[in-house]
């Protein structure tokens, strides 16, 4: 199979490329590096069935001949990390919107079928929780631009599900819930490198609020092999999926946890949320996925703990110690 990959030099992009070159199959890397790396597809780039092109996936040329070579493709390419949300509004719209549009609109002309990440970030500010896909989606108010993120994203799931609807374009929608894993930077806000590169240097571990907010984090191999699973699927076609862990912790035991499993020394601070992103910014107090409905298509269930997805974050940037000099900016 030739796989088609938007964003695949980013964090999940490029594990999902490992993914289907171990496979066997020809895997086609689209990425204009705003938010992804070079480094992160070196290795495979003598590979004989990897490709890759730099360039934006607003670029509609390109994306058609490269969709046009393709059976599949997913399309990863977003702006993400609420540093990048908060600061760049415009951009996060832009990228998130019409990158979807032009990927949609060149499967559609060959009837490829697309797997559309979007993000757990849509359920807003619902106290629905565990959090289910056919629930309601209660986003905050549009003069606080952290929820433009989470709406761009439901703008995209829309838009994927009505090109199944209206002209039968085969389209899967996954929500994703905090990934982690090797090659994740927190360059843009992202928790959990952030706290294992400060704890592995001594520095402050930074918290923001009382700390209280939980999340489920999930190790970037069980979304991959998720992803795998449901493109491969016929019956995911037109479907909506949760992918995550529900192995909840709230932010401070996460620093917590992340300074007994580093033996750090690193105190803990807590930093107001209006210090961290400015006046009016909320967040959302719980993320918790059902993940029943992926479970019963195609038998899904996250393998490894948190333990074990910290312990691989905390080796990896162990093995890279110049990684851990890099300034690191807010985390979510």
């Amino acid at each position: 199979m030739r796989v088609l990959i938007t964003g695949g030099a980013g964090f999940i992009g490029s594990h999902l490329a490992d993914a289907y070159l171990d496979r066997g199959d020809e895997v086609f890397v689209l990425d204009d590096l705003s938010t992804g790396s070079i480094d992160n597809i070196r290795h495979l780039r003598a590979r004989p069935r990897f490709h890759y092109t730099i360039e934006s996936v607003h670029h509609a040329a390109t994306v058609a001949e490269l969709v046009d070579q393709c059976d599949v493709v997913f399309h990863l390419a977003a702006a993400v990390g609420v540093k990048l949300i908060v600061e760049s509004p415009v951009r996060t719209i832009e990228t998130n919107v019409h990158g979807a549009e032009v990927v949609l609109a060149a499967a559609n002309k060959k009837k490829k079928k697309v797997l559309l990440a979007s993000t757990s970030e849509v359920y807003g500010l619902s106290e629905d929780v565990p959090f289910r896909e056919d629930g309601n989606l209660v986003l905050g108010a549009t003069s606080k631009g952290r929820w433009s993120y989470a709406c761009s994203k439901a703008i995209d799931e829309f838009l994927a599900l009505a090109y199944w609807r209206e002209r039968k374009l085969p389209t899967v929608l996954v929500r994703l819930f905090n990934t982690v894993g090797p090659r994740q930077t927190g360059q843009y806000g992202m928790v959990v490198p952030t706290f294992v590169k400060q704890a592995l240097t001594g520095r402050p571990i930074t918290i923001h609020g009382d700390g209280a907010q939980s999340r489920c984090f999930t190790d970037v191999s069980d979304v991959v092999s998720a992803l795998v699973g449901l493109m491969d699927h016929p019956q995911a076609v037109g479907e909506v999926f949760n992918v995550g862990s529900t192995e909840e912790i709230s932010i401070l035991a996460l620093a917590e946890r992340v300074r007994a499993l580093t033996d750090s020394d690193s105190e803990i601070v807590r930093i107001p949320y209006e210090q961290a992103y400015g006046d009016g910014f909320e967040d959302m107090p719980r993320r918790v996925p059902d993940i029943s409905k992926i479970h019963a298509l195609i038998g899904y269930q996250p393998r490894k703990s948190l333990d074990q997805i910290l312990q691989g974050v905390i080796d990896y940037f162990r093995d890279a110690p110049t990684a851990t000099t890099r300034p690191e900016p807010i985390a979510e």
